[in-house]
């Protein structure tokens, strides 16, 4: 089978079940955006002709849509792991229960988990492998280090998304995309607003003009070179198909 994406009728619901599993009492993103994995997972099954590969020690994408959406599940895989090694660390631990903040972090970390889940299971046999973070910069002990990086993570998540969109060709999988990308940026506006009040509209993520507050965008490209300093050798992108 080509890059020819067919839905596999009664399977969607068996394939989407994962989906819903870890966030039982997050319910965010179940309406934002896994309410799609039903009319998304349409991938397995596929040949293997796409299937990414090594190549000089970098992690390739695929081809056609299994690029693009090998390019988001790269993105989903580092944000998941960051907010899953953020909650082992000083700075999580030390925030009281209850706390607004320690709540933002845990819909976070569940949200991104889903997302990382969701790209697997549509993926399925197309899907790059796990990925290896490095997050050896990131002082997860201090609030300032641990809310920057979580900044600089779904500020260029969205960013991303923004900028990819183009390269795909399958009207469903834009409007997932669409879909995920919006709750990525109400990410991004907490974060910022647990930084510094009412900073979400900054003109660096948006383009503030008199007739315009479009969100901005950067190519794979710039968004790889920023993701591959938190990726550990031989789990680094090669993006270099999505030109």
């Amino acid at each position: 089978m080509s890059d020819n994406l067919q839905p596999r009728g009664s399977d969607e619901t068996t394939l989407a079940q994962p989906l819903y599993t870890p966030i039982k009492r997050r319910s965010f993103f179940m309406y934002a955006g896994a309410t799609a994995g039903a009319t998304a997972l349409v991938l397995a099954g596929c040949s293997k002709d796409s299937d990414p590969v090594m190549n000089s020690n970098l992690v390739t994408l695929g081809t056609g849509d299994f690029r693009v959406l090998n390019y988001a599940y790269a993105l989903e895989q580092l944000e998941a792991a960051f907010y899953t090694t953020l909650r082992d660390g000083a700075y999580y631990k030390g925030l009281a229960a209850a706390s607004a903040e320690k709540q933002i972090l845990d819909d976070l970390y569940y949200h991104e988990v889903i997302h990382r889940e969701f790209f697997k299971a549509a993926l399925g046999t197309n899907a790059i492998k796990p990925l290896t973070p490095n997050f050896g910069a990131i002082n997860m002990a201090d609030r300032a280090s641990v809310l920057g990086a979580a900044r600089t993570f779904e500020d260029l998540g969205v960013a991303a998304y923004n900028g990819a969109g183009q390269f795909l060709e399958s009207p469903l999988f834009l409007t997932i995309a669409g879909k995920i990308v919006s709750v990525e940026a109400r990410h991004a506006a907490i974060i910022r607003d647990l930084l510094a009040e009412s900073t979400f509209v900054g003109n660096d993520v948006v383009t503030l003009t008199e007739n315009t507050s479009l969100e901005r965008s950067k190519t794979p490209t710039e968004v790889v070179a920023a993701a591959n300093g938190f990726l550990a050798e031989g789990s680094k992108i090669d993006a270099s198909s999505l030109r």
